[in-house]
């Protein structure tokens, strides 16, 4: 390394302890120094810029090794890095091409598998590496994990994922609608390394300024205009539905949950946009005897190094000491670990799903959702999605900002289907993911489905729980429509009521339904869809416990 090792200033010391005190972590037990911009050799020729922590004096107790993009600054390196070189270990943080000094352009998502090889080539070269290494981050910092987890390197002793995915394709059009929240993502990559007190205040009127381009059409030029050649990815990943494609494949790292054998971590929350691909990735590893845990809390996908800090640093660090150092007997009391919400409670469960009884509620053309089915008879319920007029995102598992929010404005839309049930006599823990059954018909063909599954106190407030989104086949027949939505620990109270709301889109969540067969990016055509549910049939299936 050409560069030297810089040991903390006393400004930094008190951070660093004011840190660890918010967190509740163990008192440090080691100095330690940084070499900035090491400089790492990938195949190409490229160079990636790495920052390197290492403990002051002794021999370190692992070795860390951090991949992502979103630059290597003092919130990021606290988190992820300073706070582990003060317990012994030493942390390589790297920034991926293209951003933050490394050399190259930024491809999201496409290049970390190689990129993830050739930095392990590089550190067993290295003579201050011991020999194995942990990895771990959160969302894009968890995805580099899943790359590296494709072609496991021998020396990849445990990893630690937090609201991180492993299919990226997926994730933006597994529903078959594009996942708008790509735009936003997108946004804040191309000026996240703006400077000065004109890039804060872009960050800061994100929301405000993509506005106008998320309710444009066509979407994508829209898009460019608004990007201006500062993020090329954009426009193919937005017009390019079929996941299927060659392109995609370089996101799309399920092969790594058949090829795990390391213990891993894994964290989400409820309210996370990725909290389907964590679930899916402790089942599948647990499936094959793969030493994981989970942990689930009450936190939407920012909250996890937000709100949910001082669970995950030491959650973290307890995981590292055991699997990593050796150092310490495993601390967690149980495999899986969730935060039920409504009860506000932390439960232990040996895995995940527990065993569960199906609860009923079926919905009638009255807006009740009742445990019988209403008699034959029921005349059907219908609404109207017009997209020149889409029906509105209300909190729900945003990348930013989302989250439980009071849903009633929502359920009074008249694009919207609401079915309440009556105050519940007992508490009804729901443990898993709520199934929708359907009787759906659309006089358009092409259409989507909004499901959500909320909460009604006896004010009126309705918060929503979990949900799902479908763009419905064309070419469907006429058979109900089973949905799963997302998976809760959830209690709902006794004297509340539970409500279901249907809906034809839920913008700018998901780019709307052009209601025609254009390329919903590049199409400007607009034509509504008229949904019609029969009643008898259609139900919630709610896996409850006890």
């Amino acid at each position: 390394m050409d560069a030297s090792p810089e040991p903390r200033p006393a400004g930094a010391r008190l951070l660093d302890a004011a840190t660890a005190r918010l967190l509740s972590l163990p008192d440090a037990t080691e100095d330690f120094t940084v070499t900035r911009d090491v400089r790492i050799p990938m195949r190409d020729g490229v160079t990636l810029a790495a920052d390197l922590y290492r403990p002051a004096g002794g021999t370190p107790a692992g070795t860390l090794l951090i991949r992502g993009p979103y630059g290597r600054g003092l919130i990021m390196a606290t988190l992820l890095a300073r706070i582990y070189a003060a317990h012994g270990y030493q942390a390589l943080f790297v920034s991926c091409r293209g951003t933050f000094g490394s050399g190259g352009a930024f491809d999201p998502m496409r290049t970390e598998v190689e990129d993830g090889l050739d930095v392990v080539a590089w550190l067993r070269e290295q003579p201050w590496f011991t020999g194995t290494f942990a990895t771990l981050g959160p969302s894009y910092l968890g995805f580099t994990q899943w790359a590296l987890l494709t072609d496991p390197p021998p020396e990849m002793a445990a990893a630690i994922s937090l609201v991180g995915p492993h299919d990226l394709a997926r994730r933006t059009w597994g529903t078959g609608a594009f996942g708008m929240e790509l735009l936003g993502w997108s946004d804040m990559i191309a000026h996240q390394e703006d400077g000065g007190m004109a890039g804060r205040l872009r960050m800061l009127t994100a929301r405000r300024r993509l506005r106008p381009v998320l309710d444009a059409l066509p979407l994508a030029d829209a898009a460019d205009a608004h990007f201006a050649g500062r993020a090329p990815w954009f426009r193919y990943r937005a017009t390019h539905p079929d996941i299927t494609e060659p392109y995609w494949a370089p996101m799309r790292y399920g092969a790594a949950l058949d090829r795990a054998a390391i213990p891993i971590l894994l964290i989400g929350g409820w309210q996370d946009l990725f909290l389907d691909q964590t679930i899916e990735q402790y089942e599948r590893l647990h499936a094959r005897g793969v030493d994981v845990a989970l942990t689930v809390g009450p936190w939407a996908h920012v909250d996890v190094l937000g709100k949910g800090s001082p669970i995950v640093a030491r959650e973290t660090l307890d995981w590292l000491d055991e699997n990593l150092a050796h150092r310490a007997p495993r601390r967690r009391t149980a495999p899986v670990r969730i935060f039920v919400t409504g009860a506000g409670a932390w439960r232990d469960l040996p895995e995940w799903p527990p065993p569960t009884v199906p609860y009923e509620l079926y919905t009638d053309a009255r807006g009740a959702l009742s445990p019988t089915a209403p008699p034959p008879g029921r005349p059907p319920s219908a609404f109207t999605f017009d997209p020149s007029d889409p029906t509105p995102t209300v909190g729900g598992p945003l990348l930013d900002g989302g989250g439980v929010t009071d849903d009633r404005r929502l359920a009074a839309r008249p694009d919207v289907l609401a079915f309440t049930s009556g105050p519940l006599e007992r508490d009804l823990d729901v443990y898993g993911a709520p199934r929708v059954e359907l009787a759906h018909t659309t006089d358009n063909p092409h259409a989507d489905l909004f499901v959500r599954l909320s909460e009604v106190d006896p004010r009126g407030r309705s918060h929503n729980v979990t949900e799902t989104y479908l763009r419905l086949d064309p070419a469907r027949d006429a058979a109900p429509i089973t949905l799963a939505l997302r998976p809760i620990a959830h209690r709902f109270r006794t004297g509340n009521r539970i409500r279901l709301l249907i809906a034809g889109g839920s913008h700018p969540h998901y780019a709307r339904n052009l209601g025609t067969d254009e390329n919903p990016s590049t199409g400007t055509t607009l034509r509504p869809s008229r949904h019609t549910l029969r009643h008898g049939p259609s139900r919630i299936l709610l896996p409850g416990i006890g």
